[in-house]
């Protein structure tokens, strides 16, 4: 990958890390692997960037230790492109430029835990119908780890709850924010039906392992509550984000995923709660 001919401040950690990702190609490269694009073709056809610059792109972030390349075929041999610990750890700062741009750019600067109907985020979101899912293993509540995206599943995503950790200053205010809680009460209510049809029922946050376990022993949650402390979800389908309490907080929606890991339907954005988790209860038992 070329370097920029400037030299990068020694002593500066975001001047480094300029340097490493280069330019915008090698962020939108780190965003679809992320999202599962692992091999080159189908880098090349995602981001419909020239082979040439895929190469030089690739093969810097390899040298910086950001992505390592892993064999799937032999004779040709073939390579997919797998994050390395310190690619993982750049997703934050991936997840932190859309957060950035869906606020300030797509919206209008307003911090808030829902979008509009009509909004790009919204669209963005819905385009996930059809869309097989990638593997991604997020902590769970009971101490393990769960492929988040196996079906036949309701997914949700909250914000927060309010135990055991207290919510941020201000958290009543952030339009959306509030009912999470309400909406794992609604599902536990409705779990028994869709367990006895084999369906999967799993909620995530970004908050963290210890915090979801209290919860779930609090409240009596039978169903799979899932860590997104690391922001792997988020960047692997790019769902929506805000930041409050200075952590990144998943907005509210929901995915049916059928035993195939494709994305069936997806509610979103997630206004009247109750409604919600009807609309997720029949549309997954009609899979």
């Amino acid at each position: 990958m070329p370097r920029n001919t400037w030299s990068p401040d020694p002593s500066c950690g975001v001047a480094q890390t300029v340097n490493v990702l280069g330019d915008g190609w090698s962020v939108l490269i780190l965003r679809d692997i992320a999202r599962g694009h692992q091999r080159f073709d189908d880098l090349v056809a995602e981001l419909g960037i020239s082979r040439k610059v895929l190469t030089e792109r690739l093969t810097g972030l390899i040298a910086d230790g950001v992505l390592r390349r892993e064999p799937y075929q032999t004779g040709p041999v073939r390579y997919a492109y797998e994050l390395t610990e310190a690619g993982r750890e750049l997703i934050g700062v991936v997840v932190a430029l859309q957060d950035w741009g869906d606020r300030w750019l797509l919206g209008d600067g307003s911090l808030t835990a829902v979008d509009s109907d009509e909004s790009a985020t919204a669209h963005r979101v819905r385009e996930l119908t059809g869309q097989t899912t990638p593997v991604v293993r997020l902590p769970s509540a009971d101490g393990g780890t769960v492929d988040a995206l196996a079906g036949p599943a309701v997914l949700f995503t909250y914000p927060a709850t309010g135990a055991p950790t207290p919510l941020p200053s201000g958290w009543s205010e952030i339009p959306g924010a509030v009912g999470c809680t309400l909406e794992n009460r609604l599902f536990l209510k409705a779990y028994p039906r869709l367990a006895t049809a084999g369906i999967a029922v799993r909620g995530v946050s970004t908050q963290r392992p210890d915090e979801q376990r209290a919860f779930a022993t609090a409240e009596g949650i039978p169903f799979s509550l899932l860590s997104d402390v690391d922001l792997g979800l988020a960047a692997a389908l790019r769902l929506p984000v805000f930041r409050a309490g200075e952590r990144h907080r998943l907005k509210r929606l929901i995915l049916v995923i059928d035993e195939d890991r494709t994305i069936r339907a997806v509610r979103y954005p997630v206004v009247d709660i109750a409604a919600a988790v009807d609309w997720a209860v029949e549309t997954a038992l009609t899979l």
